[in-house]
């Protein structure tokens, strides 16, 4: 009777140790193929400050380990399934593909898993996932940028030649109409995979990735109607002092410093808005082109009154006289180039 209980609580890993020929990946003529899906539930969040985004949805990974096959007239089952952590880790004796985020930032769960086992020994393995990943943000167009976002999946511990992973299907179709993130559209998404050399990835050093990518659009109408179209306004009206008596030198000069305090008003509520990255974006040079016309204005403004008052009132008309057009084409100018530089160099 001893026996028999001590024979009944064997952990089915253990006996698994017996067989160590299962532990490996299946031996062939070439590498195991592992064929990779990714079905996206959601974007959950897009932060360009840390250059991070939160995803969440469904990874399959099928393969095909001729060990693993049973008769299922002597099993009396037409598949295995292994479901949840502890039949899967403890109850499923096989091999499996460890498949793991390579860019992966902080969250990283896995709240469920189904391993699911044909006669033949074709192996499927779903795992959900919630996890935040890093990956490189382009900021030099904000407001109107555009990013690519990848999720990098490699297999741990084997290079290519050992397993190869191969995309299942393409996902792309069904990701932009299901898919929402708010500020942002989704205007492209595909999976592919890469080599990924790695000096842990076998005797080769070369692993294999399944890239799930996503073209991503922000939406700038927020800021153009919060900030743009309004501080364009403030920096066209404070021209008007061109316009203004040369002799009224302390209202053209309130003008042109409501303008500038405008300006730097905007800048402050701005700051929760921008984000803080070394570089200079398109929005921070369109606040900083604004600020600096708006004083441009105040030089004009001590030039005139100077040449008033020296009785070289000729001359002084003729500076507000082009100053009426030079100023708003200057400013108009340079954001069109500032805007196609940023268009065309980043």
């Amino acid at each position: 009777m001893a026996n028999a209980i001590a024979v009944a609580v064997i952990n089915p890993f253990q006996a698994a140790l017996a067989e160590p020929f299962l532990l490996a990946p299946p031996k062939g003529d070439g590498p195991v193929v592992v064929r990779a899906r990714f079905d996206l539930h959601n974007i959950n969040e897009i932060n360009d400050e840390m250059e991070t985004f939160e995803f969440t949805g469904v990874l399959t990974l099928k393969w095909n380990d001729p060990r693993m096959a049973f008769d299922p007239a002597v099993e009396g089952v037409n598949e295995k399934v292994f479901q949840g952590d502890y039949q899967f880790n403890e109850l499923a004796t096989g091999w499996y593909p460890q498949v793991v985020l390579v860019n992966e930032s902080g969250l990283h769960q896995n709240d469920g898993v189904v391993l699911r086992i044909q006669p033949d020994g074709t192996s499927t393995l779903i795992e959900t996932l919630d996890a935040n990943v890093k990956t490189k943000f382009n900021m030099h167009r904000f407001p109107f940028d555009g990013q690519r976002l990848e999720a990098i999946f490699e297999v741990l511990g084997f290079d290519q030649h050992e397993v190869l992973l191969q995309v299942d299907s393409d996902i792309a179709s069904s990701l932009t109409s299901e898919v929402h993130v708010p500020q942002w559209d989704i205007t492209k998404a595909w999976v592919f995979t890469r080599d990924h050399v790695v000096s842990y990835a076998g005797q080769q050093g070369v692993s294999s990735t399944f890239v799930l990518s996503f073209d991503v659009q922000r939406e700038s109408f927020y800021l153009r109607r919060l900030v743009i179209i309004p501080l364009i306004i403030v920096v066209l009206l404070s021209f008007s002092v061109f316009w203004m008596d040369r002799s009224s030198l302390g209202d053209r000069m309130s003008i042109s410093f409501i303008g500038i305090l405008t300006g730097v008003a905007y800048q402050i509520v701005m700051n929760d808005q921008l984000p803080r990255i070394s570089y200079v974006t398109l929005m921070h040079g369109f606040m900083s082109l604004s600020f600096l016309t708006m004083c441009a204005t105040i030089i004009i403004n001590l030039l005139v009154g100077a040449l008033d008052q020296r009785g070289r009132i000729e001359f002084a008309d003729r500076i507000d006289h082009h100053c009426r057009w030079a100023f708003p084409f200057a400013y108009f100018g340079l954001m069109f180039i500032m805007n196609w530089y940023a268009m065309t160099f980043f």
